[in-house]
C-alpha cells in the first residue's frame, strides 16, 4: 500500500491511494511495524500516520504542508504475523484492538505541548512499571550464557522467536515485504526516511544488510543510500539478538549494512524490547569503517496507555512523540542527500 496524505484529508488521518506519484528524488517515508497482532493494513496505517502527522502539527505547524506532500508507505506484514500467532492458538479481537489504539491516540493528542512529554507525566500513568525492563536487563546475560535466550523469547513472543530461529519461511516472507517496498523507493531515487518499530528494526537491519552484501542484490543496490534510518524501541542492542543477525558471522568488512547515511535510535524508558537502549556503542564499528555517518541515541518517555496501563513500547506513543517529530522535521528541511557518509570520530 502506497499512500499520501492530502491537505483536505490529513487532519483526520485518512488516506488516499496513490500510484508512483513521487517522481525521482522525492522524499518518502517507509514505515515498518513491529511484533504481535495487527489490525488490517488500511486501519493500521491510518492510525500510525495520524499520530505522526499530529506530532508535526503540534510542534512544527509550518511544516505540515511539506509533510502532507511526502509519499508515505508501509511495509505491512501483519497478516503473516496474525496467521502465525493464530496457528499457535492465540486469539485476536481486531475491533477491540482498533478501539483501544484510537483511544490511546486521542489521549496522546490531548497533551497540549511537547514539554509535557517528560518524567512527571510519565510517572503519573496508570500501571507504570519498570519490572519487565528490569527482568530483561537481569535475565538476558544469564540466560544468554546458559543458551536459554531463544526459549525465553519463544515463551514471550512466538513471532519474534519464529523470525529469529523458526523453521518456517516466515522470516523470508517478512523480509521480502520490507525489501520490495524499500527497493521501490530506491529505484525511484527517493530520499528515504526508514522508520521502524520493535521487531521491524531487526527485519529492516537484515534487509539493509542483504541489499549491501547479498549476492542477489548488492550489484544493483550496494551503492544505494537510505537518507535516515529511525529505529523506535529497537531490540538491536541485545548481544544475543545481534549474534543472530544476517552478517553477524562475516568478516568485519561485510558484517554491517553500508547503505544508511544517518541513524537515529529512539528508546523509551521501561520499554523492555529495547532494554539495552543505546546503539551507538554497539554499532561503533560501523562508524570506524565509515559505513554510516552517525548513530544518535535518544532517550524518551512514551506516554501511551493501552488497555488501561502504561505501554512504553506502543508505536502510537513513539510516532507522536516530540523527539520523533523533530527528527522528521529536520529530515524534511535537509538540503539534500549527501553523496557519501562522512566520518564521525
Amino acid at each position: 500500500m502506497q499512500v499520501r496524505t492530502t491537505t483536505n484529508d490529513a487532519a483526520t488521518g485518512s488516506l488516499m491511494e496513490s500510484g508512483n506519484s513521487s517522481g525521482g528524488g522525492a522524499r518518502s517515508i517507509l514505515l515498518v511495524h513491529g511484533r504481535d497482532f495487527k489490525p488490517a493494513e488500511q486501519a493500521f496505517v491510518e492510525i500510525s500516520l495520524a499520530a505522526l502527522r499530529f506530532g508535526i502539527q503540534r510542534d512544527y505547524e509550518d511544516h505540515v504542508d511539506a509533510y502532507d506532500m511526502i509519499v508515505k508507505d508501509c511495509a505491512y506484514y501483519g497478516d503473516l504475523t496474525n496467521a502465525l500467532l493464530e496457528s499457535h492458538g492465540k486469539h485476536y479481537d481486531e475491533k477491540l484492538d482498533l478501539g483501544d489504539r484510537n483511544s490511546s491516540l486521542s489521549d496522546l493528542k490531548a497533551i497540549p505541548a511537547r514539554k509535557r512529554f517528560g518524567i512527571r507525566q510519565y510517572d503519573r500513568l496508570p500501571g507504570k512499571s519498570a519490572l519487565r525492563e528490569f527482568a530483561a536487563d537481569v535475565a538476558a546475560p544469564v540466560l544468554g550464557a546458559l543458551g536459554l535466550t531463544m526459549p525465553l523469547v519463544r515463551c514471550v513472543s512466538k513471532d519474534c522467536a519464529e523470525y529469529l530461529s523458526g523453521k518456517t519461511d516466515y522470516a523470508q516472507r517478512v523480509r521480502e515485504r520490507v525489501r520490495t517496498k524499500l527497493c521501490k523507493m530506491l529505484d525511484r531515487g527517493d530520499q528515504v526516511l526508514l522508520m521502524t518499530h520493535g521487531l521491524g528494526c531487526i527485519v529492516a537491519y537484515e534487509v539493509l544488510w542483504q541489499l549491501s552484501h547479498g549476492a542477489e542484490f548488492k550489484d544493483q543496490y550496494g551503492g544505494a543510500k537510505v537518507d535516515t534510518w529511525l529505529t523506535l524501541g529497537a531490540p538491536l542492542g541485545d548481544t544475543h539478538i545481534r549474534k543472530r543477525l544476517l552478517g553477524a558471522k562475516h568478516v568485519v568488512g561485510e558484517r554491517f549494512p553500508t547503505n544508511v547515511i544517518t541513524w537515529h535510535n529512539v528508546a523509551a524508558e521501561d520499554d523492555y524490547m529495547c532494554h539495552d537502549n543505546t546503539l551507538a556503542d554497539d554499532f561503533k564499528k560501523m562508524m570506524n569503517q565509515r559505513v554510516v555517518s552517525a548513530v544518535h541515541d535518544h532517550h524518551v518517555y512514551n506516554l501511551a496507555v493501552r488497555y488501561g496501563k502504561s505501554n512504553p513500547h506502543s508505536s502510537v506513543g513513539y510516532y507522536i512523540h516530540p523527539r520523533v517529530a523533530k527528527i522528521v522535521a529536520d529530515w524534511m528541511l535537509a538540503s539534500g542527500v549527501e553523496e557519501a557518509p562522512k566520518y564521525t570520530s
